[in-house]
This record gives structure tokens, C-alpha cells and sequence, in this order.
């Protein structure tokens, strides 16, 4: 739990100043415990002043982000009690957590779907991105450079760069659609085995992919960043669909 905590306020720290964002990053960081099963249908949520201490922000932000959730129905106010987590409507997001990585084309599915998100987050991120987020964007493109250099795994920095540009849209939705996929919606990661890492030329153009996006939302090219996250995505989907015909080989990732 004190793990769980640290985690909740650097990603506060993270999030540019101002109350609304803070109430956005509480949000998300509650709905994705929600999601991932850290906090279960009808159980207590902690109290104001413990919420405060563990997200490391005013009382009136976590008022805020609680009401919100609440006009979702992910959370329900128990007059004299406490604030308790739903049991309505946190269940149909499991379909969407859901992916098999023993069925390629369940893989496939995901990234379909991230392909219709995320090609409009980058042509939202290179119209509206600010120099702080563009810079973040730039340093995600390196980290994942250095991992792969480094014959690291790459599929955290591979995460945290399409994170990055979820950000740069300002529009917290599609940063909370990443994060309820989670770790799965980078598919080498589900079908790593016994710790190996994808080729190192598989990775080299995923890289490049990576670059290209990157520069197109640095360049204020909406449509040229639309089509660089269409095509890295696209190309995800032929990589995996190769693995259907190949049946699994050993020798791809």
C-alpha cells in the first residue's frame, strides 16, 4: 500500500498546476484502482483527510474528484458512513480490460481499437501540446532509444511515450482509456515469455514509428501526426497478424 501511495503522488506531481488538473489526476489514479480491482465494488473509500495525505492535495480537489465520479456512478455517498465504490457500473469495463494473450486475435481487437483513440490523440496533441509536453514527448522517444541500446525491455517506455502523447491532447479521457487498458495495450508485453525481449530490429522500427510521431506533433503537423500514429499502429496490427500465420514461432515476438 505505501508503494501504491508513492506511486498516487508522483503522478500528481506530474500533472501540471491548477486545481481542475489536480482533480483530473485524483480522478484517474481512483478509477484506475477501481479497474484494476484495488479498490472493489461496495468497499469504503478512505477518508477525506486519508485521501488528501495519500494523493498530496487539498481537501477541495478530492471533493471534487469525488463528486465527479460520483455523477458517474463509479462512487455513491452514504449519508453518515462514507463514500463507497459503485457496484453498477464498474462492471462493463471489464470486457474492455480484458485480453487474451493466447489469442492473437484478441490482440488484434485492441489494437484496432487503440488505432481509432490514438490517431486522433496525436492530431489533437500536435495542435494543442504545450513546450512542457513536448518536451516529455521528446524525452519518451529517448528513454525508449536508450532501453533498446541498452538491451532493455522497452515495453514501459513504450507505454509512457503513447502516455505522454494522451497528455499533450489536454483532454484527460484519453489518458484515462490508456490506463484502464493498462500494460496489455502494448502486446508484446502479454506475449513476452521467460523474460525475453521482441528482436532488436522489431524494436529499431517501432522506434522509428515512435520518431515519426514525435516529430509531426513537435512540427504542429495535426494530419502528419494522424497518419504517422495510423501507420504505427497499422503496422502493429500486420506484425501480430504475421504471428497468426507463423503459429506462434519461437523466433517472433
Amino acid at each position: 500500500m505505501a508503494q501504491q501511495a508513492t506511486k498516487h503522488k508522483e503522478a500528481a506531481e506530474k500533472v501540471p498546476t491548477g486545481r481542475r488538473n489536480l482533480v483530473d489526476i485524483v480522478g484517474s489514479q481512483l478509477r484506475l484502482d477501481i479497474a484494476n480491482g484495488l479498490l472493489k465494488p461496495g468497499e469504503k473509500l478512505p477518508s477525506e483527510s486519508g485521501l488528501t495525505e495519500k494523493f498530496g492535495v487539498s481537501r477541495t480537489v478530492i471533493r471534487e474528484a469525488i463528486a465527479s465520479m460520483r455523477a458517474d456512478g463509479l462512487l455513491e455517498a452514504r449519508h453518515g458512513i462514507g463514500v463507497f465504490v459503485g457496484t453498477l457500473k464498474s462492471q462493463p469495463l471489464q470486457g474492455l480490460l480484458d485480453t487474451d494473450p493466447g489469442r492473437v486475435s484478441s490482440i488484434i481487437e485492441m489494437l484496432e481499437l487503440r488505432a481509432a483513440v490514438e490517431t486522433e490523440a496525436a492530431g489533437l496533441a500536435a495542435v494543442r501540446r504545450s513546450p512542457a509536453q513536448e518536451q516529455m514527448i521528446i524525452e519518451r522517444v529517448e528513454e525508449f532509444g536508450r532501453a533498446l541500446a541498452d538491451g532493455l525491455a522497452t515495453s514501459q517506455p513504450d507505454f509512457r511515450f503513447h502516455l505522454a502523447i494522451a497528455d499533450a491532447t489536454n483532454n484527460p479521457r484519453f489518458r484515462d482509456f490508456l490506463e484502464l487498458t493498462g500494460q496489455q495495450m502494448i502486446p508484446r508485453s502479454t506475449l513476452q515469455q521467460g523474460g525475453r525481449e521482441a528482436p532488436a530490429d522489431y524494436l529499431a522500427q517501432i522506434h522509428r514509428e515512435h520518431q515519426s510521431i514525435a516529430d509531426a506533433i513537435c512540427e504542429r503537423n495535426e494530419d502528419g501526426a494522424r497518419q504517422a500514429m495510423r501507420l504505427h499502429l497499422k503496422g502493429s496490427q500486420q506484425r501480430y497478424r504475421s504471428l497468426i500465420r507463423k503459429a506462434f514461432s519461437a523466433d517472433v515476438i
